[in-house]
């Protein structure tokens, strides 16, 4: 029997080599006042502002300066407000897109943030629709331009967690790898690996459906081999590409069947350790929490079809038809070493840190999507493998 499921994503989806022109006309489509969320430098994506400006759009420009903060949701809605805005437009990584998403959903729903988010916050539905949101992305790691939630720091909390709404799926995501080519190869390797967990966590999860499992098969292997490709030489567009595709089949892969551990993790390591980049962290995390899925599974449920899954990683990641999943263990803890991903030790975790860590992750949206509980000794295991 298939099991029942639902797939939603965004409304239109540009992807390829020079898709980027498009951004003006397709804005233009939804609105004529712009807000365009970007990263600390603007000047970056000058082409496109000027091409949306070329379509007639008046922009007005406003930068995230790291990942978001609850802030700096608060700071683009009334910038939205002020210049009247009818369409939201976000270029850049992970960030601007999840600050361009929270803004376009909170300008026309009254109240501060904390009354929608997750975990920290009262949690309650949007009432009004978003303003239409168009992302752009400019990094390979994230998918947010095909997902219905924006990541956010509760600064005053200590944690990242999500603003989320089927509503706020965006109306288009215009995907152009040609925007990737000048990433630095350490952002190349952090969003690359977020993109990889993106597509092994979906596809292990307990909420995986037929059409996500299709979308992470191609994008486990064809971001296995490209990424180390892409960190040697930032301008092959070939590798790029096939990195820009992944990210987006991880995007609609987790939006449809959720994550699983080792996000549950890194959104309480983020808020905690702001200076952590969430792809070394995921990376990081990665081959630990297989291992300790793997072991849970054989001890508890042995009859689980995600062993299977799991051995099936092996084969994708490695390219070895006779793989398993300590190959992938293996494999993946290789890949991290060569990309040059630091130990989270780097980043200020400390073993005294880690069961407060266990606790706050136990409380993500995203444990909600591993193969099975663990235990508070075993995720305790994983991020001790990982310091």
């Amino acid at each position: 029997m298939v099991i029942p499921f639902e797939l939603a994503t965004a409304a239109r989806i540009v992807f390829g080599v020079g898709a980027a022109a498009q951004v003006g006309p397709i804005a233009g489509e939804h609105g004529r006042r712009a807000l365009v969320v970007t990263g600390r430098d603007p000047a970056r994506v000058e082409p496109v502002l000027e091409d949306m400006r070329a379509a007639g759009l008046a922009v007005t420009v406003f930068t995230v300066a790291g990942e978001p903060t609850v802030a700096d949701a608060e700071r683009g809605v009334a910038a939205a407000r002020a210049c009247d805005c009818d369409v939201v437009v976000a270029i850049g990584g992970g960030s601007p897109l999840d600050a361009g998403k929270a803004i376009a959903a909170l300008v026309r729903n009254p109240g501060p943030p904390l009354d929608y988010l997750e975990v920290v916050g009262r949690g309650r539905p949007l009432v009004h629709d978003p303003v239409p949101f168009v992302a752009v992305p400019t990094t390979a790691g994230t998918g947010s331009e095909v997902t219905r939630n924006a990541v956010l720091a509760a600064e005053a909390q200590r944690v990242k967690v999500s603003l989320r709404s089927p509503k706020m799926l965006p109306r288009a995501a215009i995907v152009d790898p040609a925007l990737t080519l000048s990433l630095p190869p350490a952002v190349t390797a952090d969003c690359g690996l977020d993109a990889l967990t993106q597509l092994i966590e979906p596809f292990v999860s307990r909420k995986a459906n037929p059409i996500t499992d299709a979308l992470c098969r191609d994008g486990i292997a064809r971001a296995a081999r490209a990424l180390p490709r892409a960190f040697a030489d930032g301008h092959d567009l070939e590798a790029r590409s096939d990195m820009a595709l992944a990210s987006l089949l991880g995007g609609l892969a987790l939006a449809n069947a959720g994550l699983g551990a080792v996000h549950g993790f890194a959104g309480p390591i983020g808020g905690a350790f702001p200076g952590a980049p969430h792809g070394a962290v995921c990376a990081r995390l990665l081959p630990e929490v297989l291992r300790i899925n793997g072991r849970a599974l054989r001890a508890r449920e042995p009859g689980n079809p995600v062993l299977a899954r799991l051995d099936e990683v092996a084969r994708l990641v490695t390219g070895d038809p006779s793989a398993t999943l300590d190959d992938a263990v293996d494999h993946l803890r290789a890949l991290v070493a060569s990309l040059q991903i630091r130990p989270l030790a780097a980043f200020g975790l400390r073993p005294a840190d880690l069961p407060d860590l266990v606790d706050r992750s136990r409380r993500a949206s995203s444990m909600k999507g591993n193969p099975l509980d663990l235990t508070d000794a075993e995720l305790h295991a994983a991020l001790t493998a990982a310091l």
